[in-house]
């Protein structure tokens, strides 16, 4: 983790509620395959807090072996393109012109200032939402409090019922907020395909002085 979030992140970890979380999970990692490794479950906050620019919601993460590496939507080189990531380089080329990345790994959004963040950390293989209600929502709310309140001129990308959920702890009168359905396949067509969230993103850094990213 960046040393830029310790403040933020020693003030979670020592809450009620984390110390509950911590318990479940170690248990979890003892006696189940749970999903990132341990190591990766916080590599989202690898990113620079002083370089956000945008923050992309996810819900939970891939619970296949491999895939995981906790960041929202990506997998690593060696993984298939998942589907709602499928659909999000379809979007990009639509909106855009064309996607940057070659394969599914997202790292290079992350060196950009994105934050790939899920609303949910870790999940059991196999068992899709199996760590939902056990205090990761909490932590993130409190993420994307925290960051409402000390940046400004972020983009906050909600995709999906559980992402969007979150917009009520935005401010839009400081960052821009773009929401849709979610990239899954199961509700692409119900809103997000044609949404155009990375040419808004885009105009909307470039508007206020930042460098836009390259999808």
């Amino acid at each position: 983790m960046h040393e830029s979030w310790r403040e933020f992140l020693d003030s979670e970890f020592s809450k009620p509620y984390f110390e509950e979380l911590a318990d479940f999970l170690h248990e979890e990692y003892e006696t189940k395959t749970i999903f990132p490794k341990k190591t990766l479950v916080f590599s989202a906050f690898t990113t620079d807090l002083n370089d956000v620019k945008v923050v992309i919601l996810g819900q939970d993460p891939y619970h296949t072996p491999g895939a995981a590496m906790g960041l929202a939507f990506s997998v690593p080189n060696s993984q298939p393109i998942p589907p709602s990531l499928v659909n999000i380089y379809k979007e990009i080329d639509s909106d855009i012109g064309s996607h940057a990345n070659p394969t599914g790994n997202l790292v290079n959004w992350q060196k950009q200032g994105v934050l790939l963040l899920n609303t949910v950390l870790t999940v059991e293989a196999h068992k899709p939402k199996s760590h939902a209600g056990r205090g990761w929502e909490t932590f993130t709310t409190a993420t994307i409090k925290y960051l409402n309140r000390e940046r400004e001129h972020l983009v906050f990308i909600l995709w999906g019922r559980d992402a969007r959920n979150k917009k009520s702890l935005i401010d839009a009168s400081k960052h821009l907020i773009l929401e849709s359905a979610h990239p899954s396949p199961l509700s692409a067509y119900n809103g997000f395909f044609g949404s155009k969230p990375f040419s808004k993103c885009n105009q909307y850094l470039e508007q206020n002085g930042l460098t836009p990213i390259k999808w």
